[in-house]
C-alpha cells in the first residue's frame, strides 16, 4: 500500500524543507481507512514538513497475512496474495485456527491483526517471500508461518511479518491520524525514509 511499508532497509536521501525531527512517543492512536475499519497504533515517530506534520505509526496488535496455495506457470506451488473479498471468504476459518493458539484475529484498517503472543520463530516456518509494491518492484520480506486451513478444498497459510508493519499519517490540527493519499505520499517519502532510516 502507498502509505506503509516495511522497515527492511535504508531509506532516500532527502531533499526537502524539514523543520522538525522525530520525536519519540507512547501514545495510542486509531486510524480508519475508506471502509470504516480501524487499527489501533503506537505513535512512534512525529515529523514537520513544510506545513504539515505527519507521524510514524505501529500496529498495537500483530500484523497477519493470509496466502492461498497454488501452482505457477512451472508447476512449482507457490504462495499468492488474497484480495480484501477473498479475505473476507476465508476470515471464518482463519479466526477459528488461531484461536486455537489464543490469538483473537480482527478485520482492523489496512491489515488484519491478531491480538495475543505470538510464539517465538523457528527457522523451518520462516518463508522469505518476494511481494511487489505500487511501482511493480519486487521486494523480499520475511514471515513466521503460525497455522495452515484449508477452505474449500483451496489450502490458506497464515503469516506474520517479522519486519514491522509501518504507517504513515498525516496529524490533523487537533492530532487525529489521517491516512496519506498516494501522490501526497509519494511526495514526502524521501523526507519521511531519511528522517525514519537516520534516526533508527
Amino acid at each position: 500500500m502507498a502509505n506503509q511499508f516495511g522497515c527492511t532497509g535504508e531509506g532516500s536521501n532527502a531533499n526537502g524543507n524539514l523543520n522538525g525531527a522525530f520525536d519519540q512517543g507512547e501514545s495510542v492512536l486509531a486510524v480508519q481507512d475508506e471502509q470504516g475499519r480501524t487499527v489501533l497504533c503506537y505513535l512512534e515517530r512525529s515529523v514537520q514538513i513544510d506545513d504539515g506534520e505527519y507521524a510514524l505509526l505501529l500496529p498495537v496488535d500483530n500484523p497477519i497475512e493470509i496466502f492461498a496455495w497454488t501452482e505457477d506457470e512451472s508447476g512449482d506451488e507457490v504462495l499468492v496474495d488474497l484480495d480484501d473479498n477473498e479475505v473476507s471468504r476465508v476470515f471464518s476459518n482463519a479466526r477459528a485456527v488461531l484461536a486455537e493458539q489464543e490469538l483473537t484475529l480482527a478485520q482492523t484498517a489496512l491489515t488484519l491483526t491478531a491480538k495475543g503472543d505470538i510464539p517465538p520463530a523457528v527457522e523451518e516456518e520462516i518463508m522469505t517471500l518476494d511481494l511487489g509494491d505500487e511501482d511493480g518492484d519486487l521486494e523480499s520480506e520475511d514471515f513466521q508461518l503460525l497455522a495452515s486451513f484449508f477452505h474449500e478444498e483451496q489450502e490458506y497459510a497464515i503469516y506474520t511479518p517479522l519486519n514491522p508493519l509501518l504507517i504513515f499519517v498525516r496529524l490533523t490540527s487537533d492530532g487525529m491520524p489521517v491516512l496519506l493519499e498516494p501522490d501526497e505520499f509519494e511526495l514526502i517519502r524521501p523526507q519521511l525514509e531519511d528522517l525514519l532510516f537516520d534516526d533508527l
